[in-house]
């Protein structure tokens, strides 16, 4: 009977283990551990040389892969789910740091401040409302230089709150930035319609507004209605004592102090006719928009102005944005 010789198995030979070996843990120790190459060197009781050559060997051995993970972007996947929403042409979102709701609008305000200053030279006409959202901007702002710019209300005057001032705001702004503020001398409710058309037409006030409609950039606020600490109750003093009403009318949110519903529609309610305020056509001339708003209870609003067609820019933070895509879902709306 023949005697069958099996071919010896092939193996790789000892030498070459121990090198492969070293070159693993070597690799290891330095691009998972942060070891320096005289510390792997100590550590393997090899020589800080063979440490370097077994690096570099790995290296063109394809045995590392090295990949950066941006920490932003889960942020930029967010913007561009936003964008998706339509009404805007962009979206800048900021990591969301804190529950505390204040210090979350505060980087929000100087994301929103930073843009601000990127977009605008000498020569150029900023309107703003109040608010806590541009309240928020204002204290952001960090100008590199002084700006030759003026500052305009884009909305009549509610004294009290220092935010919902909106001539205090102005002058505020137009002081951080180097330039000059306008003040409107005009409630930013009229007792009626009649009166409002008064209002509006008297020179100083027309002034006032001819320069917002002319204006290049807009930075405005998102308000919220269904909530108790929304800014709108601060702004009127029947306001409060009329939410039934104001629901009544399908508002969802609002904008330059108009009440819109969930389309972003002006709704039928009666201190939108008395509004001493840009229009929403004369607002949607300004090549630049810029909303500012924080808050998941902001969310729903949001959501109103991007369907209303209303901004070019929005800037809020994660948890917001989180809030705003989370109701479209539901709702139906592709992200």
């Amino acid at each position: 009977m023949p005697i069958v010789k099996l071919k010896p198995k092939t193996t790789m030979p000892r030498e070459e283990i121990v090198i492969a070996r070293q070159m693993h843990q070597a690799l290891v120790l330095h691009f998972m551990e942060g070891l320096t190459q005289a510390q792997i060197a100590g550590q393997l009781g090899i020589s800080q040389a063979t440490v370097n050559r077994l690096i570099k060997r790995g290296r063109q051995l394809g045995l590392v892969e090295i990949k950066i993970k941006s920490p932003v972007e889960p942020l930029v996947d967010m913007e561009e789910r936003l964008l998706a929403l339509g009404g805007i042409s962009r979206a800048i979102v900021v990591p969301t740091v804190s529950e505390n709701p204040q210090t979350a609008l505060q980087a929000v305000g100087e994301a929103a401040a930073r843009l601000l200053m990127e977009e605008i030279g000498d020569g150029d006409t900023i309107c703003i409302t109040g608010g806590k959202g541009v309240s928020a901007v204002v204290a952001g702002l960090q100008p590199p230089r002084r700006f030759d710019v003026e500052v305009i209300p884009a909305t009549g005057c509610v004294q009290g709150k220092h935010y919902t001032d909106v001539n205090h705001v102005s002058t505020l702004m137009a002081d951080r930035l180097g330039g000059r503020s306008y003040q409107i001398h005009a409630p930013l409710f009229a007792d009626d319609a009649e009166q409002r058309a008064m209002l509006i037409n008297m020179r100083s006030v027309a002034d006032v507004f001819k320069r917002a409609r002319e204006a290049k950039v807009a930075v405005v606020g998102i308000g919220s209605i269904l909530t108790d600490d929304s800014s709108y109750y601060d702004l009127h003093p029947s306001s409060s004592t009329d939410r039934v009403a104001i629901e009544r009318s399908g508002a969802r949110c609002e904008l330059l102090a108009h009440l819109l519903d969930d389309r972003g529609r002006v709704c039928d309610y009666s201190l939108n006719r008395s509004l001493v305020s840009l229009t929403l056509a004369e607002f949607a001339s300004i090549p630049m928009k810029i909303g500012v708003a924080s808050g998941p209870n902001k969310a729903g609003p949001i959501l109103s102005v991007l369907r209303g067609n209303h901004l070019d820019t929005l800037v809020t933070d994660e948890a917001t944005g989180a809030r705003l895509l989370e109701i479209a879902s539901e709702e139906g709306v592709s992200a």
